[in-house]
């Protein structure tokens, strides 16, 4: 059974929130972040500037793009308390779920990176916001430690841990994305991430 298609109206403006950031991107990574304005936007998009605010509120929004989605409340409970042999592997999976349940463009996704990581209030933004994810994954972690009877007041390691699970996978992350980005790449996403975990799973096994 198929999903049914989302009525005209939804698509009529996920179409339009798409030209627009797309069209945003496009111009700052042409022109610099600076140089471009939402007149400019809105003249490429051939719509008004009412129009623009209305659905993205700022040109950095546009930039920047939707929020990093956070894993959804029945894979947290999931990731607690039906834990596998590995944390590790069972974070990675539970993020990058939540990572991979949109379609992505890697063309657009690439570009927005570029113009992100080369304008620096950009840049700290999107650290700040990748900092607080981070933190409310950090909790998740520790919740799993609770939830296997570890206590923060007897075992000093676990926020090291925590923090170390969330670095080991933003590693993965970037180590997948470089992959995804290479040229002439024409598998999908799910695939890529999947072989990805097998090797970390490679890696992880003893005697490697």
């Amino acid at each position: 059974m198929t999903d049914a298609p989302a009525p005209l109206r939804e698509r009529k403006r996920a179409a339009m929130l798409e030209q627009l950031e797309r069209t945003a991107v496009e111009l700052a990574a042409e022109h610099g972040y600076e140089k471009v304005t939402v007149e400019m936007i809105c003249e490429a998009c051939m719509t008004s500037p009412r129009t623009f605010y209305n659905y993205l509120g700022s040109k950095e929004a546009a930039i920047l793009g939707p929020a990093t989605p956070f894993a959804r409340e029945e894979q947290v409970h999931r990731f607690i308390h039906e834990p596998g042999p590995d944390i590790l592997i069972d974070f990675l999976s539970m993020v990058i779920d939540s990572l991979t349940e949109n379609a992505v463009d890697p063309v657009l996704s690439q570009l927005r990176q570029r113009v992100i990581y080369t304008t620096p209030e950009l840049s700290a933004k999107r650290l700040a916001l990748d900092g607080a994810l981070e933190r409310q994954y950090r909790d998740v972690i520790i919740e799993r430690f609770r939830a296997a009877g570890r206590d923060e007041a007897t075992d000093a390691e676990l926020d090291d841990e925590a923090h170390m699970v969330i670095a080991l996978t933003r590693g993965v992350l970037t180590y997948t994305a470089a992959k995804w980005y290479e040229p002439g790449f024409d598998r999908s996403v799910r695939e890529l991430i999947e072989e990805s975990i097998d090797l970390v799973r490679s890696v992880l096994r003893p005697g490697s």
